[in-house]
């Protein structure tokens, strides 16, 4: 079944601040791989010119769903999670994420579409500072895999 065009354009608000921490981007790191110190090592970050340690560039995955699950969970929508897969993500930043940041995401659905017997949505997310300072903008979309129809 395709899914709610209507949901294209819709926003939803931000929920509870996510608080960054150096053990999350620590474990964060490690579970993709990267060895980088300042991911790491404060010392390392902080001579490198950062108030803390700074998460890898793909580290808003974490969280910046989170406004947007909202969404996805809603049965108007159509989604059918057991044939969901991951489609593409991108990040485009104003600063890097530092340990200590409390960050809030405001999630958008940009676009639904059909790819063959797929359906594709699209959910940009901006993460600012609970200050209102913008951090990154995600874009994230998910493959519903034989749901046009």
């Amino acid at each position: 079944m395709a899914l709610n065009r209507d949901f294209v354009g819709r926003t939803y608000p931000p929920g509870a601040p996510y608080e960054v921490s150096r053990v999350k981007i620590r474990e964060f790191a490690a579970a993709i791989g990267d060895g980088n110190p300042l991911y790491r090592d404060k010392e390392a970050a902080q001579a490198a010119g950062y108030p803390d340690v700074i998460a890898p560039p793909t580290f808003p995955i974490v969280f910046s769903l989170q406004s947007g699950g909202e969404a996805l969970a809603d049965p108007d929508l159509g989604l059918n999670f057991a044939m969901v897969v991951h489609g593409e993500q991108r990040f485009e930043y104003a600063r890097p994420i530092c340990a200590g940041d409390q960050l809030v995401t405001t999630a958008t659905i940009t676009d639904i579409r059909s790819a063959g017997r797929n359906e594709l949505l699209t959910v940009r997310s901006e993460v600012t500072t609970v200050e209102g300072e913008p951090v990154c903008v995600t874009y994230n979309t998910i493959v519903e895999r034989g749901g046009a129809g």
